[in-house]
């Protein structure tokens, strides 16, 4: 038996180069990383991790410390869907979902590590090992750059590799948003793919209006159009729009996500590991994409769904996100020609360099 001995948890602020802003959470300064060391009795080491926005990070760091911890010293680290099953149990009346599920997935992640290095292989086979790479697309915070910086940072974006590349939707104005479409859709040429996110930020009637003038540009997605627990809204937008739907970063359960799929007619589902319980909970969500004839893309955490996506066989996006927990780790985002590479190493392949880390603990 492969017995949990401890769990080091760490919450780390890290600030940003520049403030990053979208049209619901405003100004991001910093995110927040939230570390689980798993160790075992003889000894194997598993980390597993989460991030947030900026806010929140201290609940999901108690959580993990004060409920998760306790009740996993002494279990058996092999029964990874067993115990992801449990946790979400034992914390489901006060957390279903929102911040239980960021604290599940620090702990699963771990698990998952510990499961692929006594395995001797890499994520993305233990995934599914269809290939060890996937597309992937720069996802820029850029809501308050002027058209200029916008269109100067998508520049670099290209230069640095990206073929694929998305922007935030949510200016005062319709025409302001539809402006920033057309200017980048003329930078980068006709054939790259070319996504958007609202946000949240649109009504429905709003959403199916803007699709309706963003059409010409053929844009890949429009992400986030509207709130996200409005799955018949979806449904309207999704139905009326010319131009197909992405959702999933602000889904925290699985079952959220078979909503969006079945009632939202979305077409592009993102899970996001950090937050949906890990990679078992990203795995079902893949999974059930998969039954539904649906591609799975991601919603940050680049340096890990990499392999996750690697992976599946439905796979579509990787989103290479503004937060860069990559550029902390040992083994950055390996990225050529708009596809990005899985690690071979056995584990998730995500190995931080706590060194570069520790000026930005905070617990």
């Amino acid at each position: 038996m492969d017995k949990i001995k401890d769990i080091k948890t760490t919450l780390f602020r890290v600030p940003l180069a520049e403030v990053l802003t979208d049209a619901m959470h405003g100004n991001h300064s910093h995110f927040e990383l939230i570390t689980a060391r798993v160790t075992l009795e003889d000894g194997t080491e598993g980390v597993g991790y989460s991030y947030t926005g900026g806010f929140g990070g201290r609940a999901v760091y108690d959580v993990v410390e004060y409920d998760l911890k306790p009740f996993l010293i002494g279990e058996d680290a092999a029964c990874v869907e067993s115990l992801w099953e449990r946790m979400n149990w034992k914390i489901h009346y006060v957390a279903r979902g929102g911040i239980a599920s960021f604290a599940v997935s620090c702990i699963d992640i771990a698990l998952w590590d510990i499961r692929c290095k006594k395995a001797g292989q890499p994520l993305y086979k233990m995934a599914g090992g269809n290939r060890n790479w996937t597309k992937a697309y720069y996802g820029g915070i850029d809501l308050n750059f002027p058209l200029d910086k916008l269109l100067s940072n998508i520049e670099n974006q290209l230069a640095s590799g990206h073929e694929s590349i998305k922007i935030k939707l949510g200016q005062k104005t319709l025409d302001e948003d539809i402006e920033r479409i057309a200017a980048v859709r003329n930078l980068i040429g006709p054939e790259r793919d070319f996504m958007v996110d609202a946000n949240m930020s649109w009504s429905v009637e709003k959403a199916i209006k803007a699709t309706r003038r963003m059409a010409e540009y053929n844009i890949y997605w429009l992400e986030e159009p509207t709130i996200p627990d409005d799955f018949p809204g979806y449904a309207v937008i999704a139905e009326a729009s010319p131009v197909p739907i992405a959702q999933g970063e602000n889904l925290h359960t699985v079952y959220e996500h078979r909503y969006a799929m079945e009632w939202g007619k979305i077409s592009f589902p993102q899970p996001d590991a950090s937050n949906i319980g890990g990679i078992t909970g990203w795995l079902k969500v893949a999974r059930m994409a998969e039954v539904l004839n649906l591609p799975v893309c991601t919603h940050g955490m680049q340096e890990l769904h990499v392999s996750l996506m690697a992976g599946m066989p439905n796979a579509d996006y990787l989103e290479v996100h503004s937060f860069p927990i990559d550029q902390y780790t040992k083994r950055p985002l390996v990225l050529k020609d708009g596809l990005a590479y899985a690690p071979e190493t056995p584990g998730t392949g995500v190995e931080f360099d706590w060194n570069k880390l520790e000026e930005h603990t905070f617990l």
